[in-house]
């Protein structure tokens, strides 16, 4: 399941519903709510925070808020199809490693960096 933080783009949450995958959007259900609340959200049931802020970068690997899982995705507008597909692939073939884990995902790049 994702959380989608409220900058991420409708038109990739819609994506990833239409592909079956169940997606909560903070931006429909509790716009405006803090980082924090964000991660508390994520946590009953576990959730992956889907977001553009790497800001959540700084909660992991400064605040060792280890026990999320984070998808940072860093992509300009004209790249968004490319970063779409990227997105749906990795949730599809990689979906356990994404557990537990700083995944950084571009247009060209992967980097997913297990907490352990």
């Amino acid at each position: 399941m994702i959380l989608a933080d409220e900058n991420i783009d409708h038109s990739i949450i819609q994506m990833l519903r239409k592909n079956g995958i169940s997606v909560t959007s903070i931006y429909e259900n509790h716009r405006g709510i803090s980082d924090e609340e964000v991660i508390s959200l994520s946590k009953k049931p576990p959730k992956i925070i889907l977001t553009e802020d790497k800001d959540f970068g700084e909660w992991v690997f400064s605040h060792n808020q280890k026990d999320i899982s984070v998808i940072l995705l860093r992509y300009h507008f004209s790249e968004t199809q490319k970063i779409k597909d990227t997105l749906l692939e990795i949730i599809n073939t990689k979906f356990e490693l994404l557990q537990n884990s700083f995944t950084t995902i571009t247009p060209n790049k992967i980097r997913i960096r297990p907490y352990s």
